[in-house]
């Protein structure tokens, strides 16, 4: 039996062990002593995917589960699965989870995605803590900042807070903490879109060295040329779940009578960053550029 949602558990689970769960387990284990984890992701079942998620899990020590249905030692279960997946591994965890038990959602996703999340999980007793990452989770791993929403936020946050997690309570209802990073996405993720963008044109009109001389005499304080190798970075790795989550952006505009095409635009660079340059991450900037348009025009047939 799983202790109290109200008390720090013994263990926790992770539905979906990607990159942030991988993170936060690593953080968390080194912070919380005593603390186990569980983990079950789709990827297990996967012939091509499984042997490294179970490597990832079982160099952690993470219990790795046969379903979704095995998380009844885990007082907390942090979904983080990819933003297309959210409301499908709710409706998923939802089916076994107990009313002792907690779902806290850190996936990228819509406020009404959250909302629907929430409902079903409350539906069956549990609690739902709507929790948005606002950064890279390295190198912080769960101290990165985030920040929490839900009814129950103000029993909650204090025990994450104690235990390392970093942020602000925002309010208590679902997804008010995610619109936040729904917003903020359109402006960060749109500056990485924009740099790969205009550089890949830069380099195609034989002028990349004078427009990252104009950029950096305008925008000092942006870092260049490091910012532009970081964004390339971002996309070329992680550009379709971005891509994921930048439709989700979309949604959140839309919902709010705005206009998400800009925001789906952003989406259709990141996702064909990563298509046409995956593995392109390597030497200078001007190397990775070069590589990156070789790749994308070849991709679209130009």
């Amino acid at each position: 039996m799983a202790p109290s949602s109200r008390e720090l558990p013994d263990k926790i689970g992770f539905l979906g062990f990607g990159e942030a769960a991988g993170a936060f387990a690593d953080s968390l284990g080194t912070t919380v002593a005593g603390l186990q984890f569980a983990a079950w992701d789709i990827a297990l079942g996967e012939t091509d995917r499984s042997p490294a998620m179970r490597e990832a899990m079982a160099s952690r020590d993470v219990d790795i589960l046969a379903g979704p249905d095995e998380f009844s030692e885990c007082g907390w279960i942090f979904s983080a699965v990819t933003a297309s997946q959210c409301l499908n591994a709710g409706k998923l965890i939802a089916a076994y989870i107990r009313p002792d038990q907690i779902l806290i959602d850190i996936n990228s996703v819509a406020p009404a995605v959250k909302r629907q999340v929430s409902d079903v999980v409350r539906a069956r007793g549990a609690d739902y803590l709507d929790m948005a990452v606002m950064a890279p989770v390295h190198p912080h791993g769960h101290g990165t900042p985030v920040c929490v929403a839900g009814s129950i936020v103000e029993e909650i946050w204090p025990l994450l807070r104690d235990i390392g997690f970093n942020g602000e309570a925002v309010g208590t209802e679902p997804g008010a903490a995610t619109a936040i990073k729904m917003v903020r996405s359109l402006f960060v993720k749109g500056l990485e879109a924009i740099t790969v963008e205009a550089l890949l044109a830069a380099e195609a009109s034989g002028c990349l060295d004078t427009i990252l001389a104009s950029l950096s005499a305008s925008y000092p304080g942006l870092g260049w040329p490091n910012i532009a190798s970081y964004h390339f970075e971002r996309l070329t790795r992680h550009g379709k779940r971005r891509s994921e989550e930048m439709m989700m952006s979309a949604e959140t505009l839309d919902a709010l009578g705005l206009n998400g095409q800009l925001a789906r635009e952003i989406a259709t660079v990141h996702a064909t960053t990563q298509a046409a340059s995956y593995g392109a991450t390597d030497g200078t900037l001007h190397t990775v550029v070069a590589e990156a348009l070789m790749r994308r025009l070849k991709q679209t047939g130009t």
